[in-house]
């Protein structure tokens, strides 16, 4: 499995956000926890990211940090606790008639009609703080410049350039982290098991298979018992729940990306009727199929 690419496609029935802010050096924030993935970019200057798990950790010029599952945090000019921080401004905030000491752009997804972030991204630290080395990773500097201009001269395109300029980020920023990791160790530690992979592989290749604890237990080559309690402790969820949510975000993401009608789509989640598929995803995302349709939007600023 990809897992980053599953990590990311999830994250499409969300909305993207984006923004730059330049601010003093005494800028001092606090960025409340929501349901979403997000970066922070350091273009200029320098401060201290704060997070309620962890020391504080010095940030200059260049660094990145990866918020992978929505955590609180904030940015202060020297050590402090988090909770010491006030909130941060939300929304677009005009440009300053000078250059501040500190310049930064952010992006993020945003789970704002339920939904659920993929359990790789929820297994690494609340904060990750990462320091590329730009003469080697050109390429990331390169979307970081294309992603700043789209942010400070958004134009037509905007609902196609937005998405795409957070998910290449999004991506390269995973990828440095992995390669700062064990490179023997699975990204997620739920591939770590062969049977374990092998299920998931199936539930993300053939979500609409009339799949059963029995049948995912027997791709695993383990009893029923023993299957459910591995599956549990390393993904963090029971299989079937596993596999209603990812058909669940399957049909979000055909929701969002096609007219198809939802009879259709139910039966290619692995829905005998819609109204089946209806009340399930209803009970996930807190809407129903067609409102969801109605009101995703594909991009917000």
């Amino acid at each position: 499995m990809d897992v980053i690419s599953e990590a990311i496609d999830d994250l499409r029935i969300g909305q993207v956000y984006g923004r730059r802010a330049e601010v003093p050096a005494t800028f001092a924030a606090r960025f409340e926890a929501v349901n979403g993935v997000g970066f922070h970019v350091m273009l200029r200057g320098e401060g201290w990211l704060i997070s309620g798990s962890a020391a504080p950790l010095r940030m200059r010029a260049g660094d990145i940090v990866l918020v992978p599952y929505g955590a609180a945090h904030g940015f202060a000019p020297s050590p402090c606790m988090l909770d010491a921080l006030p909130t941060a401004p939300m929304g677009p905030q005009p440009r300053p008639p000078a250059p501040m000491a500190v310049d930064m752009i952010c992006g993020i997804y945003r789970l704002e009609r339920g939904g659920s972030i993929h359990r790789f991204l929820r297994s690494l630290p609340e904060v990750v703080l990462v320091s590329p080395d730009y003469r080697r990773e050109n390429k990331l500097a390169a979307l970081i410049e294309l992603l700043t201009e789209d942010l400070d001269r958004p134009g037509e395109g905007m609902l196609v350039t937005r998405p795409a300029l957070v998910d290449l980020v999004l991506v390269h920023v995973l990828r440095l982290w992995r390669a700062g990791q064990d490179q023997a160790a699975p990204a997620w530690s739920a591939l770590g098991d062969p049977g374990i992979a092998a299920a998931l592989q199936e539930i993300h290749e053939r979500p609409q298979s009339p799949w059963t604890v029995d049948r995912l237990s027997r791709t695993a080559g383990m009893s029923r018992t023993a299957f459910t309690r591995r599956f549990t402790s390393l993904v963090g969820t029971p299989p079937m729940t596993y596999l209603i949510g990812r058909r669940l975000h399957q049909g979000a993401q055909l929701l969002r990306e096609s007219d198809a009608p939802l009879s259709a789509i139910a039966r290619q989640v692995g829905y005998a009727t819609e109204f089946a598929f209806a009340g399930a995803f209803r009970r996930e995302f807190g809407i129903s199929p067609g409102r969801f349709r109605q009101l995703t939007e594909p991009l917000l600023s």
